[in-house]
């Protein structure tokens, strides 16, 4: 019978849980979104390849600039590395556009009730 952890590359979701420091509630989810890949075992249990450790990093990472599980879908094929950097696929420019768009929206929101609150304040700043 199969065992995950035998030196061959893979683990199961304890062991990818504490190499990436995201819990296995939270690595279920992303494999619920398609955001991994999990094999399983003749025992029922996921069955994660060492590479899974880069792309939770990167799924992280994606989610910390802003872009929710949808857009990492479409973008993290074309992720390379921890940070991630982006090979300019298809849609990775559309969606990284739009997500710099709505955060530029988020900031001036943000500005104006700012601006409203500090004059409840008597600030002029």
């Amino acid at each position: 019978m199969y065992e995950a952890g035998e030196g061959d590359g893979r683990m199961l979701i304890g062991e990818l849980s504490r190499r990436t420091g995201v819990s296995a509630r939270l690595l279920r989810y992303y494999e619920e979104q398609g955001l991994l890949e999990a094999e399983r075992g003749p025992n029922g249990y996921r069955c994660y390849d060492d590479g899974t450790v880069l792309t939770v990093r990167q799924v992280r990472a994606l989610l910390d600039a802003g872009l929710n599980t949808e857009m990492i879908r479409s973008v993290l094929p074309c992720a390379r590395g921890e940070q991630p950097v982006f090979e300019m696929c298809v849609d990775v420019q559309a969606v990284l556009n739009r997500v710099l768009a709505d955060t530029d929206e988020r900031i001036d929101d943000l500005r104006r009730s700012r601006s409203v609150l500090a004059g409840y304040l008597g600030d002029k700043s």
